[in-house]
């Protein structure tokens, strides 16, 4: 898993944004001036996943004092999140990973053996500076648990 210190890893995946496009990390990075901050989450239209992209959106408004972006990130389709992000009112994009790569390559791979459910996102928040560092991570094994958002704020403000 990639931690605090390291590089984050290199991905391109589809962009749900009210439209279907692309995002590149390095891209995104030499985009902006501040950090991003990658909100896994395990499934769009579920009550924890909702309350937790609800409170990122809510708070929309530190990140960007900080010129940070934030980007939810899960293993449904641009389309399903598109609609997430609009029954939400999400101002904030969100990354699609239908091929698994960036769950892979960030280590925060989880099934719900019981219910059938294999290959989803771990809760988990990775904050990228702009040099491309992983300056906090923090992962859940509970899906139930959200991150402390004002920890992930702090994190976002020492990034800057």
């Amino acid at each position: 898993m990639p931690e605090t210190g390291d590089t984050a890893p290199e991905f391109t995946a589809p962009l749900a944004n009210g439209d279907v496009d692309s995002i590149t990390l390095s891209e995104a990075l030499e985009d902006g001036d501040g950090p991003i901050v990658l909100a896994f989450f395990p499934g769009a239209f579920t009550s924890v996943c909702s309350h937790e992209m609800s409170a990122f959106n809510d708070r929309l408004d530190a990140f960007a004092d900080a010129d940070a972006r934030v980007y939810g990130v899960s293993v449904d389709s641009p389309f399903a999140q598109n609609a997430f992000r609009e029954e939400l009112g999400l101002e904030f994009d969100l990354i699609s990973d239908t091929n698994d790569e960036l769950i892979e390559s960030y280590d925060v791979t989880m099934d719900f053996e019981n219910m059938g459910v294999y290959g989803v996102a771990k809760r988990s928040v990775f904050v990228v500076d702009s040099e491309g560092e992983i300056t906090y991570e923090w992962v859940s094994d509970d899906p139930g648990v959200e991150p402390d958002y004002e920890e992930v704020e702090e994190a976002v403000q020492s990034a800057a």
